[in-house]
């Protein structure tokens, strides 16, 4: 074989996407550690200087690598060392790019996992998680539908869920869908956050005092003992009722707003003390949540710095401060983030176990693996002969590899629609594959001109092909509120891939095979 003639520009060209997508792809065989990705708001983590940075790829994420100079290698590493400090104790977390000291608290704000091996992102099929697909009440412009993005993106991040992918999606009528992508969250978190409009409002009377968002609040107290938790916890006929409470700062605004309403009411003195003739009610969505007594000292005072409760009941102690603790972070996350824009309706709603998702991405290339197996067989039955059925399957792995590669370039999440996208897209490569080979074999047998006019008539057939399936997929881009969006991407990538790269260089290698 004639190395300098088969190393053609074709083939070249071939190598080149080949190189491009392995520093991609950048795989790392020996990573240990667990990566971060995600630092909670305001939390221990945070205010010890740790960010998360989500612009960077997978295998690119800060690891942390040592607590306390004791070695972390895992998940598991991590949770059993923590799990031996105790709180209020001082701990130095060591990373691949910086190290911090912090005190111990019972949640630090970090969000981990397991260190990437790889930078091909996996969507929610594979890696496990809730998708839910969100209808606006209303017909918004696409600014509107941005903002209400951006507020959900916010809601989501300040509760904690910081794994998080927010589109927007529309089907072939034009009607506009929300899909939300959150890992390890579960329906109940999912459906209580974005469903609702999250409209907080605190009245006196028929009268708003403040309400969510940063206009009227400049600060909410989260993550600190001293001005936010669980007060006390009270047993009564059927169970417990605990009170969470928690520290907020009012807008100059919004406390002159508190002075001229209070400073109309009457003042009602006992022996216990003297407090205003109404309270202040706290609604969420329209739901009274608790009512707070005002203390006639602070009738016409602009108090900026106001106390907010509330319940959380359960069959037993522990239930209870569970549920307070969760209404508590609910009702924090509304007063920060302020309401939607609109309501929204749920069209679908999944949950996919991490655990299932990790079958999911096995068994996704398991069924990759035995398509190449099934197409190699056939390949070979049909040819009988390595110099045509080898280039074949190796042509057509180097398309899979640089398929992924551009979605690792892209950022794109794989997930089982993809992975059924880049399978369709090999088996449309080996078809296109076979033609050009029929072709070389015969134009050899007759002169070379007609051998010319041979490969020009397969790469027509092959264009042809390629337009028209690339024409298909477009609508699924966008149909099913973006569900097929992974099956038709992929599969004109690959596709795309097959034709202006892999073809041209399969063609000059069974050339070059077939003259020698």
């Amino acid at each position: 074989m004639n190395l300098k003639k088969l190393l053609k520009f074709r083939v070249l060209f071939l190598l080149f996407w080949i190189l491009v997508s392995i520093i991609a792809i950048n795989p790392k065989f020996n990573a240990q550690g667990v990566a971060i990705k995600g630092i909670e708001n305001n939390s221990t983590a945070a205010l010890a200087g740790m960010t998360y940075d989500s612009s960077r790829t997978p295998t690119n994420l800060e690891k942390i690598i040592a607590i306390n100079n004791e070695e972390v290698k895992n998940i598991q590493d991590y949770n059993n060392i923590l799990s031996k400090i105790g709180n209020s104790e001082v701990i130095r977390v060591k990373t691949d790019k910086n190290e911090y000291v912090m005190i111990k608290t019972e949640d630090l704000g970090i969000d981990i996992s397991e260190v990437q091996k790889n930078n091909l992102r996996k969507g929610l099929d594979l890696q496990g998680g809730t998708r839910v697909v969100l209808e606006p009440q209303e017909k918004l412009t696409d600014q509107e539908v941005q903002d209400l993005i951006s507020t959900m993106e916010n809601r989501l991040n300040v509760y904690g869920l910081s794994d998080l992918k927010i589109r927007q999606s529309k089907d072939l009528s034009g009607n506009t869908f929300i899909v939300v992508e959150i890992a390890g969250a579960s329906q109940e978190e999912v459906r209580e956050l974005i469903a609702g409009e999250g409209k907080f409002e605190a009245k006196i009377g028929n009268d708003v005092v403040f309400a969510g968002g940063k206009k009227d609040v400049t600060f909410v107290c989260r993550e600190d003992g001293t001005c936010s938790g669980i007060r006390q916890c009270s047993e009564f006929e059927g169970g417990y009722q605990c009170t969470f409470e928690f520290q907020i700062k009012l807008s100059q605004e919004a406390a002159r707003k508190h002075a001229e309403v209070t400073s109309k009411l009457d003042a009602n003195l006992s022996a216990t003390g003297g407090y205003l003739s109404k309270p202040l009610d706290l609604y969420l969505d329209g739901i009274l949540v608790d009512s707070l007594q005002i203390s006639s000292s602070l009738k016409g005072q602009a108090a900026t710095d106001i106390a907010i409760s509330g319940p959380g009941i359960g069959s037993n102690r522990d239930n209870a401060i569970e549920d307070a603790t969760k209404n508590m972070n609910k009702l924090q996350t509304v007063l920060i983030t302020g309401s939607l824009p609109t309501k929204l309706n749920i069209v679908k709603i999944d949950t996919i176990s991490p655990i299932l998702g990790k079958a999911f991405f096995n068994n996704a290339f398991t069924v990759i693996i035995a398509a190449i197996i099934a197409v190699s067989l056939v390949v070979f039955i049909r040819y009988r002969d390595l110099k045509i059925s080898l280039p074949i399957i190796l042509i057509s792995l180097s398309e899979i590899f640089i398929t992924l590669g551009i979605a690792a370039i892209i950022k794109y999440n794989l997930d089982i629609a993809a992975i059924a996208g880049i399978i369709a897209a090999v088996g449309t490569g080996v078809t296109d594959q076979i033609i050009i080979s029929d072709e070389i074999i015969k134009g050899k047998k007759e002169q070379a001109t007609n051998f010319k006019d041979r490969i020009k008539r397969a790469f027509f057939v092959i264009l042809v092909s390629w337009g028209a399936g690339v024409a298909s997929m477009i609508p699924l881009l966008w149909a099913g509120a973006g569900l097929f969006t992974g099956f038709a991407l992929t599969t004109i990538i690959g596709v795309s891939v097959g034709v202006f790269i892999t073809r041209p260089a399969f063609a000059a290698i069974v050339e070059n095979l077939e003259e020698n």
